[in-house]
């Protein structure tokens, strides 16, 4: 998403030299699970323009039920979601990437009855029948991804979740009891306290939960953040945006040093909570 281009939203915007930059030191760092859609502006053509010659180095992800509207100065998203506007999204998807195949193939929100009714699940299992896709996906949040859990019809799951907003925990626990792979977005919390756009109310959160307590010597409070994050022992993979050269740096840094002591996790997760706790009582 952070490699959508111009004319989209937002207050910052990625020239081609860039992207072709970032997309490249993604993969030579190792990372190798790429996650985009139709919604992103230019992110799916930027993809395949600067990797497609490196194809078999990651695993690709995009979503579908998008619609978004192109405006003279911003980027109108919105989701439908009928048979038509799935089998656009997939083959859109495929020119725009310059392959031959999804690799996960995900429902870019949606509810459970809309999607068994317009047949779009069915519609996805064609799909991978035909080869033109792997796994099917669901890309969603509460409250739509508890009956969309219930379907047992996906291979993964992406959520997002954080130490600053773990609304999401049971629903993970219930993905990873259904056996799905389990990606992980918003693990960063947006950079935390020290983000270039801020974020007051998950800077309350920090604040009030004293986390800088805890920060250890040398770490940033993004790489903390993201380090709570890895630690997570359900997650398969944190989807982590970014079209800063420097920031990936620091991310990459903040995986190799690991997940954070056991006692650490415990004082961050417990501090929260109370937080969470105290606010939802004083509403």
């Amino acid at each position: 998403m952070g490699l959508r281009g111009p004319r989209t939203w937002g207050v910052r915007s990625v020239d081609e030299a860039q992207a072709e930059r970032v997309l490249n030191a993604v993969l030579d760092a190792g990372i190798s699970l790429l996650d985009t859609a139709p919604d992103y502006g230019l992110a799916e053509e930027r993809i395949g323009r600067y990797l497609k010659h490196r194809r078999s180095q990651f695993l690709l992800a995009t979503k579908v039920g998008c619609d978004p509207i192109q405006h003279a100065d911003h980027l109108e998203v919105r989701h439908t979601w009928t048979a038509q506007v799935i089998r656009d999204n997939l083959e859109t998807s495929l020119r725009r990437l310059q392959t031959d195949y999804i690799d996960i193939l995900q429902f870019h929100g949606g509810d459970a009855a809309t999607l068994q009714q317009a047949g779009l699940i069915e519609l996805l299992k064609t799909f991978r029948r035909q080869g033109k896709i792997r796994w099917l996906g669901i890309s969603s949040t509460l409250p739509a991804i508890r009956s969309l859990l219930q379907l047992s019809a996906f291979d993964t799951v992406q959520v997002p979740w954080s130490c600053l907003t773990p609304q999401h925990s049971d629903c993970i626990a219930e993905a990873a009891g259904l056996g799905c792979g389990l990606i992980i977005r918003g693990g960063i919390a947006q950079g935390g306290p020290d983000a270039e756009i801020q974020r007051p109310q998950l800077n309350d959160i920090w604040q009030q939960a004293r986390l800088d307590e805890l920060l250890p010597s040398g770490t940033t409070r993004a790489q903390f953040i993201l380090r709570c994050t890895l630690s997570h022992p359900q997650h398969h993979s944190v989807i982590i945006g970014t079209a800063s050269l420097q920031h990936l740096a620091e991310n990459v840094a903040a995986a190799a040093a690991g997940p954070l002591p056991t006692d650490v996790l415990l004082q961050v997760n417990q501090r929260v909570a109370t937080v969470l706790a105290q606010t939802a009582a004083s509403r």
